[in-house]
């Protein structure tokens, strides 16, 4: 079995995980930070955080979210930049849904915020919308389940309650498709463009890994812990 480790401060994990929606980031990022004592960035949360605490930053921000604007890549990267700065993390950060464009990337490589490994997280849209569109959710507590992978034991009731499963907006096929595109036009360049930069023997360029996205959660597991445990070594 795989244990926990603890490095020191001269070993550091700095990380950007990449996929689709549906690839399992969020699965993968809670074993990663579980495993290697760091902590997940989400840009999400940092900017409400940055809006609550009332910073120049932060108040920006907010104002821009307010009108429904996207937040400009620079303030995006002054708060990055601020984050990263926390004593939390000092041995390393995951990066959740950042960068998501190129020019985000470009900024913080200019910006010298340092990326030790790149992990992409293979899978196919069709399988996307299979994981995605096949799930149904019992809203009162929660409790999820998916049309071939899980199925309830009454088909779109829930087990315990007997009461009805729902499917939410965010899993109708139409709207996983438009994910799936935005994904590709927007973010999927990412791929490329870590690929180009460790090809051309740049010595700050991140180590590049691709898994294979389709197995179980626990086996993408433990093949991203063998990638990550080599840069330890």
């Amino acid at each position: 079995m795989l244990t926990n480790i603890v490095w020191g401060n001269n070993a550091i994990m700095r990380i950007v995980l990449l996929g689709s929606p549906g690839a399992g980031k969020g699965t993968q990022a809670k074993f990663i930070m579980d495993r290697y004592h760091i902590p997940q960035i989400s840009t999400g949360d940092m900017l409400r955080l940055a809006a609550n605490q009332g910073t120049a930053a932060g108040l920006q921000a907010k104002a821009i979210m307010e009108t429904g604007r996207l937040v400009p890549d620079d303030i995006i990267v002054a708060l990055v930049e601020a984050r990263i700065k926390q004593p939390d993390c000092k041995d390393g950060f995951l990066f959740d849904g950042f960068p998501r464009t190129l020019p985000q990337a470009e900024a913080i490589r200019k910006s010298r915020i340092f990326i030790d490994v790149v992990i992409e997280i293979a899978i196919e849209d069709e399988e996307v919308v299979k994981r995605l569109s096949g799930r149904r959710i019992h809203p009162a507590s929660g409790r999820i389940y998916h049309q071939l992978y899980n199925p309830p034991l009454v088909t779109n009731k829930d087990n315990i309650t007997g009461e009805d499963l729902v499917q939410r907006k965010d899993d109708w096929e139409e709207t996983v498709r438009k994910r799936l595109e935005v994904y590709h036009r927007q973010t999927k360049p990412l791929i490329y463009y870590y690929q180009d930069w460790q090809r051309c023997g740049d010595l700050q360029a991140p180590h590049y890994v691709r898994i294979d996205g389709n197995a179980r959660a626990q086996e993408v597991r433990d093949r991203i812990f063998t990638e990550l445990d080599k840069r330890l070594v």
